[in-house]
């Protein structure tokens, strides 16, 4: 008997997983959540906490600015990586989709970051409620963008 190598098999058991855990939604949203979505609110949970991680390390050396940008980096560079190898399993040439990837983040930057929370602030809303409101349409942004975007398979006539 044959065994994978150890990529593949890390690959097959986070594919395994997300669709187990899409197994235990019910029935309705069992039916309209995609294994993939799953897949990226674990790497984001994940790269989320490397960002808070980093960002509590380097402040402590660094001024908040740098701190806060290096870690926000080494996050999204890290999800790229995880959502490229283990949730979309994509195969593509790197350059063009790291080239669209940083423009999604360029965009979900300006658009959720600091549109959608300084738009909602300036409701009245508390800053840190109006972070949660832009970080949910940032999710969705982000997720859509990477799927059919970032990592998008072309499919046969």
């Amino acid at each position: 008997m044959q065994t994978q190598p150890r990529p593949v098999r890390v690959v097959r058991w986070f594919h395994a997983l997300c669709d187990g855990l899409v197994a235990l939604l019910p029935g309705r949203l069992r039916g309209f959540v995609a294994p993939t979505f799953v897949g990226y609110l674990l790497v984001s949970a994940f790269t989320f906490g490397v960002d808070l991680l980093l960002l509590t390390a380097l402040h402590a050396v660094a001024p908040l600015p740098v701190a806060v940008t290096v870690a926000y980096c080494t996050a999204f560079g890290l999800s790229y990586l995880l959502n490229r190898v283990l949730n979309f399993e994509s195969h593509a040439s790197v350059g063009p989709q790291l080239a669209r990837y940083i423009v999604v983040v360029v965009v979900n930057y300006l658009a959720f970051i600091l549109g959608v929370t300084s738009g909602v602030a300036a409701l009245g809303v508390d800053y840190r409620i109006a972070r949660v409101v832009g970080s949910l349409g940032e999710g969705l942004f982000m997720y859509a963008s990477m799927r059919w975007i970032v990592f998008r398979t072309k499919t046969a006539p």
